[in-house]
């Protein structure tokens, strides 16, 4: 199955769509292997043509490459994904990766290296492992701005900087904006105090955006992760946490930063609903598109 409107063979291509699977270490509810192909369903029901922008998603040269097959060793996942979507960006062409689990959102940035790392979500992503998994969808924040040790040891939260283990040479960002988070552990606020990383609780991301006036000519790239809207607007994904985003303010967002991206991804949608959740990140993926073209 095609994304809908993805209509350009792979060297005319602008936008090159890539599909994640993953669903290695998904908690509380699976099923975000059938992400990709479910939001590409689900997005086949939007016009073509989009008003505010004066253009036709067909006109946007989106190639659609099909998916990068999961296996359960992540890091080797990663490896290839990353490679995969470095391939479209040495093209000049911006990646668009549908997960999949969050833990894909780092291999986005290691193929683009941005400056900068927006992510809509409900939670922090801060953790440094999860279970003793430093590649659980749970510290993919934490993974694109300190990256994975090495030797791949924990690095141990408060340990002095001489003692910590080497970080290996995958790229990172240098800062971190969360939209919409409101849950996390003690050690995740902590990591959330430093001054690379800003934190915008759900009843703030309007004001937010209002204000946004770009990042100073810097990249950023942009993860959509569904949970960061509330459950009654997406309730097909794994982790659902009340008190979220409405879909508008989520659009709201996706249309201010999506300008300045280097790369985009939509990720954490399931099969556990009646298709909300890959509605919204499909139509949310789009006016991520209709805007960095309408803008470049």
């Amino acid at each position: 199955m095609r994304f809908p409107g993805a209509s350009v063979d792979r060297d005319e291509a602008a936008y090159v769509l890539t599909g994640a699977p993953l669903d290695a270490t998904t908690t509380f509810q699976p099923g975000t292997r059938f992400g990709p192909d479910r939001v590409r369903k689900f997005a086949s029901t939007y016009d073509d043509y989009d008003r505010r922008t004066d253009s036709f998603f067909s006109d946007l040269r989106v190639h659609d490459a099909g998916d990068v097959p999961a296996w359960d060793a992540v890091d080797d996942y990663l490896d290839h994904l990353s490679a995969e979507l470095r391939a479209a960006a040495i093209d000049d062409a911006v990646p668009l990766l549908l997960g999949g689990e969050h833990t894909v959102t780092w291999g986005g940035v290691r193929a683009t290296d941005p400056d900068v790392l927006v992510t809509l979500d409900a939670h922090l992503d801060l953790r440094d492992e999860y279970d003793g998994n430093p590649l659980n969808h749970a510290c993919v924040v934490r993974r694109c701005l300190d990256g994975l040790p090495a030797d791949g040891a924990d690095d141990a939260d408060g340990a002095d900087e001489a003692d910590a283990p080497d970080t290996d040479d995958r790229p990172t960002v240098d800062e971190v904006v969360v939209l919409g988070a409101r849950t996390g552990s003690p050690e995740e606020w902590e990591r959330a105090d430093a001054p690379d990383v800003t934190v915008v609780a759900p009843e703030d991301v309007a004001d937010w955006t209002r204000e946004f006036d770009g990042l100073d000519d810097r990249d950023a790239y942009l993860s959509i992760d569904i949970d960061g809207a509330d459950p009654g607007f997406a309730p097909g994904t794994g982790t659902m946490e009340p008190f979220g985003l409405s879909p508008r303010e989520m659009r709201d967002a996706v249309r201010a930063v999506a300008p300045h991206c280097v790369g985009v991804d939509a990720v954490e949608v399931n099969d556990r609903d009646d298709g909300q959740a890959a509605a919204l990140a499909g139509k949310l993926l789009r006016e991520a598109v209709y805007s960095h073209a309408d803008a470049n």
